[in-house]
């Protein structure tokens, strides 16, 4: 509990100037590189557990950390719009990181309608300039 106050503590002492030199500290996105999801498609009935597979053009797939030229790594984006661009994409049940360069995963989601779309992130998880995100897809999960 003490970390995480002394953290917040840290957080709320950023200025204005930092937060916008951070900003300007994200990866430059490659000519004509878009992301998109194979599978499920837009519109589809589904049932749970849903395989989701990811794609991209003009941008390499590499594990988080790795911070070589052109490349990022997927996060799957659930029932949420896009996060802010400047900040490292949150961790959690509606921000999925694929940090290993995984290309597909297979979720659990309850009955009814959800929206998927992709996010690339670079080598520290922020989202490139500009961002590389797919579009966004509903299905229908059956009961």
């Amino acid at each position: 509990m003490i970390k995480y106050l002394t953290a917040l503590a840290a957080a709320a002492a950023v200025s204005l100037p930092l937060a916008a030199a951070a900003q300007m500290d994200r990866t430059p996105a490659p000519e004509g590189a878009n992301v998109y999801i194979i599978t499920p498609s837009d519109g589809e009935r589904v049932t749970s557990p849903v395989t989701v597979r990811f794609g991209a053009n003009n941008v390499g797939v590499a594990p988080s950390g790795v911070d070589h030229e052109n490349t990022g790594h997927h996060h799957l984006l659930v029932d949420t719009g896009l996060p802010n661009l400047n900040s490292p994409i949150p961790a959690d049940d509606n921000h999925i990181h694929f940090g290993g360069g995984q290309t597909q995963t297979t979720i659990d989601l309850e009955p009814g309608e959800h929206t998927l779309r992709l996010l690339m992130g670079d080598a520290r998880h922020v989202p490139h300039d500009p961002p590389i995100a797919s579009a966004t897809i509903t299905i229908t999960v059956a009961e």
